[in-house]
C-alpha cells in the first residue's frame, strides 16, 4: 500500500494523536503517504449531558467505524479509554501504542490538591468513575458536570465556573499543557479508566495489509496491560454508565491489576488487587474478587 487514510475526531487532541500516528507510519514505511480524515462524532456534539445519558462510549467511535466500513478510511485512532470493551464484528484493535502517564490530573487556579479545597468546593468532571472516587474520599465537595474538549473545559475553569477540574494527564501532556497540572492523582486515589493514556488503532479485521503496517506500532507491554483492563470492563458490562476503574502494570513476570466498581455516589466501592502472568487470567481473578465484594449488587443498582 502506498496510501493510508486515518479517520479521526476533529478535536485538537484527537488530531494530535492522529498526526502522531501518521508521522510514525511514514517514518517506518518509506514511500507511504498518510492522510487524515477528520470527522465529527456524536460524542463531540452532545455537550449538555453525561455520556451515559447520551448513549455511552460508542458515541466517540461510531462515525469513525462507519468510515472504515465504507472504505473512506483504512484505520482509526482512538484514546483506548473511549473504545467500548466489545468491538463490532469485523473490527479489531490492531495496535496499542506505548502508554503515556495513565493518571488523572487535578487542574485548578487556586488549589494544589483535592484535600485543600474548601467545603462546598466545586469540582468538574464528566466521568462517573472519577466522581465516585472523589465522592468517597471528599464528600464535602460538590461535583458538577463538565463536558467539551480539553480547551473548552480549561476555559470554563478559567471563568471560575469550577474551583478545580479533573482531566487525564495524557491529554494535557500531548497538547503541551502539562504546566496546567497542579497535581497528578495517585492511582490508589483515582484509579484510571481501562486503557487510559494509551492510543489504540482500529481497522477492519479483513485488512491484513493494514494490520501488517501497524504491527511495528504495537507496544507489547502496554497491549498486555490494556487487555487485562478491558477484560474487567467486558466482564462487568463496563460503559459510561458504570463507575469502573482498572489499571494494570508489569510486576516482574506478572501483571498487577487493580480494579474497582463503585456506586454513583461513592458510598459503595468494591476493590481488587490481583497478580497473574496472563492478562485474561488476572482479569478473571479481579472480576471474581470484585463480585465477592458485592460488585454484582452495586451494578444492579445502576441498572446493569
Amino acid at each position: 500500500m502506498r496510501r493510508l487514510v486515518i479517520a479521526t475526531r476533529r478535536s485538537r487532541l484527537a488530531l494530535w494523536q492522529a498526526e502522531h500516528v501518521k508521522q510514525r507510519l511514514e517514518a517506518l514505511h518509506a514511500g507511504l503517504a498518510v492522510e487524515l480524515l477528520p470527522l465529527s462524532t456524536r460524542g463531540d456534539e452532545i455537550l449538555d449531558r453525561r455520556l451515559d445519558q447520551a448513549g455511552g462510549k460508542g458515541l466517540f467511535v461510531k462515525e469513525l467505524e462507519n468510515a472504515l466500513a465504507d472504505r473512506r478510511a483504512d484505520l482509526a485512532v482512538h484514546s483506548v479509554k473511549d473504545v467500548p470493551a466489545d468491538l463490532p464484528p469485523g473490527f479489531v484493535l490492531a495496535a496499542v501504542m506505548a502508554r503515556e502517564d495513565p493518571r488523572d490530573a487535578l487542574v485548578s487556579k487556586s488549589f494544589e490538591t483535592l484535600a485543600s479545597l474548601p467545603k462546598g468546593g466545586v469540582v468538574g468532571t464528566s466521568s462517573l468513575r472519577r466522581a465516585a472516587q472523589i465522592a468517597e474520599r471528599y464528600p464535602q465537595l460538590e461535583l458538577k458536570l463538565l463536558r467539551g474538549n480539553v480547551e473548552t473545559r480549561l476555559a470554563k475553569l478559567d471563568r471560575a465556573e469550577y474551583d478545580a477540574i479533573i482531566l487525564a494527564v495524557a491529554g494535557l501532556v500531548r497538547l503541551g499543557l502539562a504546566s496546567r497540572i497542579r497535581s497528578r492523582l495517585d492511582v490508589d486515589d483515582s484509579l484510571p479508566a481501562p486503557g487510559q493514556g494509551a492510543l489504540g488503532i482500529e481497522c477492519l479485521a479483513a485488512s491484513g495489509e493494514v494490520a501488517s503496517l501497524l504491527e511495528p506500532l504495537n507496544d507489547a507491554a502496554t497491549a498486555r496491560c490494556v487487555q487485562a483492563e478491558r477484560g474487567v470492563s467486558r466482564a462487568l458490562g463496563g460503559s459510561c454508565a458504570v463507575p469502573l476503574g482498572a489499571y494494570a502494570e508489569e510486576a516482574g513476570t506478572q501483571l498487577r491489576l487493580r480494579a474497582l466498581v463503585a456506586s454513583v455516589d461513592g458510598r459503595r466501592i468494591a476493590r481488587a488487587d490481583c497478580r497473574a502472568a496472563d492478562p485474561a487470567a488476572v482479569a478473571a481473578d479481579a472480576v471474581a474478587e470484585l463480585r465477592r465484594q458485592g460488585a454484582s449488587e452495586i451494578l444492579s443498582t445502576l441498572g446493569t
